[in-house]
């Protein structure tokens, strides 16, 4: 493998091994804690503009399995400890880097994530740029003026589709799609909905024009405040359909209804987050991909549900009087851990279901 280098805003260089695309990349520098679904991680749209480390140190053990992927990869860059060239898997169809070098995905192994994890966690993301030479001035100039903008332009599907209900149909649903994983259009059409996925540029009369039976507000990538118009049609959404939406579409939802996100310090990626039930009292296991957050006390309607139990920000919020619920994490899970799978039972009820799942 050809040297590569790890280059931060601050001029730190982490020296490495590169092992996909031969190129050069810049995006902000984010860790997930994932011990396995490294395939999910690389094709969850929500990470457009981000260069993603994983914080598990052997990646690339079972090859690429082309079935779990969960979208087209949107990375910016890959960082691992080490990568594994001999993949074992009955379910293998090739070599990780020979798939980040068609997807032209810049990787690096080799580089001490811990150290980067600690960092991370200390000082918060830091933009960063894999490099196949040593940086100049010019450089550093590109990498600190980088900004995530614009992405979720980049990840929705440029036209509408149709993915019929497995089984009897019992719903319609409109799937705004802000880089929508797969597995919430498998988790609705197993219940029996028949969902149409729509692009982020639909406007709120093309949703009403499809008549659905409710509303599903996909996750996504980048800023959620810079979405205006997404935000717009929201308004016009809430309170005349049954709506759910999950991880950006929760933050929308949030700014939609009057309230207000922040960018975290490090963010929530990996799939053993602790999440209370403020109405229960039960802790679940969620998995989570976001860098902002909805601030609990701006919100001028709607009650907090769930919370995250180490850091306590706003993870789930009801909007009991607008027919409409959001939560921060995946309840979908692909991979993850399944214990929120009964939200889509609970949006099946909401739109007139007993929310049975087939199969």
């Amino acid at each position: 493998m050809k040297e590569a280098y790890l280059v931060l805003a601050d001029g730190t260089v982490f020296p490495g091994r590169s092992f996909g695309a031969p190129v050069d990349s810049v995006g902000e520098l984010v860790f997930t804690t994932g011990v396995c679904g490294y395939l999910e991680t690389l094709t969850d749209p929500s990470y457009a503009g981000q260069i993603v480390m994983q914080t598990f140190p052997l990646i690339g053990n079972y090859g690429v399995i082309s079935p779990d992927f969960e979208g087209k990869s949107a990375v910016r860059g890959y960082v691992v400890r080490e990568v594994c060239d001999d993949p074992s898997n009955f379910r293998c169809e090739g070599a990780l880097r020979d798939y980040l070098t068609a997807q032209g995905i810049p990787a690096i192994a080799g580089v001490d994530t811990r150290a980067l994890t600690r960092l991370i966690r200390k000082q918060g993301v830091i933009n960063a740029a894999i490099r196949h030479s040593l940086p100049s001035k010019q450089d550093l100039a590109e990498i600190q003026s980088y900004i995530v903008s614009g992405v979720v332009n980049q990840v929705t599907c440029a036209a509408s589709q149709v993915y019929p209900a497995q089984g009897e149909k019992r719903f319609s649903v409109a799937l705004i799609d802000y880089g929508a994983k797969r597995n919430i259009i498998r988790e609705l059409t197993r219940r029996g909905c028949e969902v149409t996925v729509v692009p982020a540029t639909a406007a709120a009369e093309e949703i009403f024009a499809l008549r659905p039976d409710g509303v599903m507000l996909s996750n996504g990538p980048g800023d959620p405040a810079e979405n205006v118009f997404c935000i717009e049609q929201i308004k016009k959404l809430l309170g005349k359909l049954p709506l759910f939406g999950i991880c950006l579409g929760h933050q929308l939802t949030a700014l939609a209804a009057g309230g207000k996100t922040e960018k975290m310090k490090f963010g929530h990626r990996g799939a053993n987050q602790p999440v209370k039930d403020l109405q229960t009292g039960r802790t679940w296991i969620t998995s989570q991909n976001h860098g902002y957050a909805v601030v609990s006390d701006s919100l001028p309607m709607g009650q907090v549900r769930f919370v995250n139990a180490n850091d306590n920000t706003c993870e789930g919020i009801d909007y009991p009087d607008l027919q409409a619920f959001t939560t921060q994490f995946h309840p979908e899970a692909c991979a993850g851990p399944k214990d929120t799978g009964f939200l889509f039972d609970r949006f099946c009820k909401l739109m007139g279901g007993d929310g049975h799942a087939e199969g």
